[in-house]
């Protein structure tokens, strides 16, 4: 786990699950809109990428953890799965996705929930994947966390995890670091006027192990590592493992 645990509102002392559930509750309307400026839309390719991955095993049912407002959760509907859980702690949040899965009539396959990662709602090996998107460095509890993802997965089968890392070249890492910790709590402070959620949402990825480092972690949570797939000269990656038979 990080070092360091980079909380959203610093001079509260409740913990970083309540804090963050209520940060995501605070900028959940406009969550969306300034994913998007943030990431250039680069995000919504990326979980293209991630969706492209996991339709290759042709999975039946899938979880997604830390759904948000659903977009993963969204995308997999065309991997033909026949059921798609979504669990979130923001109830605001879910509220917006749930909006979203009925605009695109996919409330059949689709079913959003109240859920904490680290404590699923599910029996052991039920599911035939489990996703992650830009939600586990939000984790109250890192380790506790990939364990009850182990738990509730088929043996054999895949956790995919997209997460935000910093590029390993100069000038590219100086650049990231630059906008990541003066440019993305400016826009998000404008949008949202929440100025702690984006600050942390920034030093959360600053502070976050990333790369190799991750990977020990999901080695030592008993998953197997199969590979890691930079996104865009590295400022995210993809991270897909399994758990062994």
């Amino acid at each position: 786990m990080s070092k360091k645990q980079v909380l959203p509102y610093v001079h509260k002392k409740n913990s970083k699950k309540s804090q963050v559930r209520q940060m995501f509750n605070s900028i959940s309307c406009r969550y969306d809109f300034i994913n998007r400026i943030i990431s250039g839309g680069l995000d919504i390719k990326w979980r293209k990428n991630l969706v492209r991955l996991i339709k290759l095993k042709n999975p039946k049912k899938i979880l997604d953890v830390a759904t948000g407002t659903g977009d993963l959760a969204i995308a997999l509907g065309e991997s033909m799965a026949s059921e798609i859980i979504g669990i979130d702690i923001s109830e605001r949040m879910l509220e917006i996705g749930k909006k979203k899965v009925k605009k695109n009539q996919l409330q059949k396959n689709i079913k959003l929930e109240i859920g904490d990662a680290e404590r699923i709602n599910y029996p052991a090996n039920y599911f035939d994947a489990v996703t992650v998107s830009f939600g586990v460095r939000n984790f109250e509890n890192l380790d506790k966390g990939l364990l009850e993802i182990y738990r509730v997965l088929k043996p054999g089968c895949e956790l995919v995890i997209l997460e935000t890392s910093i590029p390993k070249s100069f000038p590219l890492n100086y650049l990231y670091r630059l906008y990541t910790i003066y440019f993305l709590p400016l826009i998000g402070s404008f949008f949202s006027k929440d100025k702690s959620a984006y600050k942390y949402l920034s030093l959360s990825a600053k502070f976050f192990p990333f790369g190799i480092a991750f990977n020990k972690i999901l080695e030592k949570n008993r998953f197997i590592v199969k590979e890691n797939i930079s996104q865009t000269f590295g400022v995210a990656t993809i991270y897909h493992a399994y758990k062994p038979m």
